[in-house]
Order: C-alpha cells, then structure tokens, then sequence
C-alpha cells in the first residue's frame, strides 16, 4: 500500500490495481476511513471529527493530484507522493 502523504499523525495510501470509485484511505491510531475522491464522502469507516477534517481539507487541495496517483495506481504503477498539510 503505496503511501501518499502524512500529517498530524494520519497516513494517507492508495492500493495499487484497487478497483471502484476514485478513493483514498487515511489511518489514524486504530482507525480507518477510505474516501470518495470526487465527493469527499466517506464510503467506509471513519476518524475523529477533527482529523475527518483535516484529512477533506487535504483531498480539497489536492483533488487532481489525488485523481492523477488513482491513474497511475489504477493501472499498476506507483501513485507518487503528496505534499502534507503544512
């Protein structure tokens, strides 16, 4: 699971050959969301209030580049990194 970018003790990735809708998962301690890129919903599980928004406030800035390492991963290779929250 190829790591995109980390920040505020959450870790972004993206599976390699992952199938569905455009998503990205971000872990934090024990839990786990995986997110809509295009709608910023989640489609699965969940994080504090505070780190679900620092994880869309995250994907708003970065939502081409998001689309762009689902391309590359969508068809097996690396997605690539992304710049963190400052």
């Amino acid at each position: 699971m190829p790591r995109l970018a980390a920040f505020y003790g959450i870790v972004i990735y993206m599976y390699i050959r992952d199938h569905g809708v455009a998503h990205f998962h971000a872990r934090a301690g024990g839990d786990e969301v995986v997110v809509d890129i295009a709608t910023g919903e989640a489609i699965q599980g969940a994080l504090s209030p505070r780190q679900m928004r620092l994880v869309l406030e995250w994907a708003q800035l970065h939502r081409t580049e998001l689309l762009d390492a689902w391309a590359n991963a969508s068809s097996g290779e690396p997605p690539g990194t992304i710049e963190p929250l400052p």
